[in-house]
């Protein structure tokens, strides 16, 4: 083939690239809305009286933190079909990732509850606030402030980590890359412009939820 570089590949294929970083933005939404729905009812069984919840709830955590995440893909494509459960690449890689990134929310969604502190609330009732006031204007927001920034930088890190889903051919932009790649033998060029694309997804969500934050999370200035 020769060293000569021709972008015309990337270029004929530019339109399955483009679908294919929609299908990574797509594992990214649904594997977060997984995660926050385990990390919510992670933070209430980590708080429970129940020690069995509680132990239970912090052996995933442990177990999933410490494991790599292509090895729980693979377990959950390969090994559970020996069990009888079978399930298409797609929805293993949003499962994967739903739990690998739930261990992560439990941790920062109670981080998030903790920091506000019960005098805030006493505080707040004692003002003659209704609980739903209390709960929207001196938990809620506060919370979400605390907890915002490392959410989202969990969103970008499940975002880039859709890539090893390709390992099990879910459909996302890195699997387009690497049928591209093996049709026509211009790595280079593939690989350099789907880390472009990573890039700027990457750029693109940091601001969209910057601007987010300024709107909804910042602290009034005089």
């Amino acid at each position: 083939m020769g060293n000569k570089l021709d972008f015309s590949v990337v270029y004929d294929q530019m339109p399955a690239l483009l679908w294919g970083s929609l299908g990574t933005l797509g594992l990214a939404l649904a594997s977060m809305s997984l995660a926050l729905v385990i990390g919510v009812g992670g933070v209430v069984t980590r708080s429970s009286h129940s020690w069995i919840l509680r132990t239970a709830t912090i052996a995933f955590i442990e177990l999933i933190r410490n494991t790599p995440f292509l090895v729980q893909i693979f377990f959950l494509f390969f090994a559970l079909p020996q069990l009888g459960l079978k399930l298409n690449p797609t929805v293993t890689a949003i499962i994967a990732l739903g739990l690998n990134g739930g261990a992560y929310a439990i941790e920062i969604i109670r981080g998030g509850v903790q920091s506000i502190h019960k005098g805030q609330t006493e505080a707040g009732l004692a003002l003659g606030l209704h609980r739903a006031q209390v709960f929207r204007l001196i938990v809620l927001k506060p919370a979400l402030r605390a907890i915002y920034p490392s959410l989202t930088g969990q969103f970008i890190l499940l975002t880039l980590t859709t890539s090893i889903c390709s390992s099990v051919s879910a459909f996302e932009l890195t699997s387009v890359a690497q049928r591209i790649e093996s049709d026509t033998f211009r790595s280079f060029e593939v690989y350099f412009t789907i880390t472009l694309m990573y890039l700027a997804m990457s750029w693109i969500l940091m601001s969209g939820f910057a601007v987010i934050s300024r709107r909804y999370f910042s602290y009034p200035t005089r």
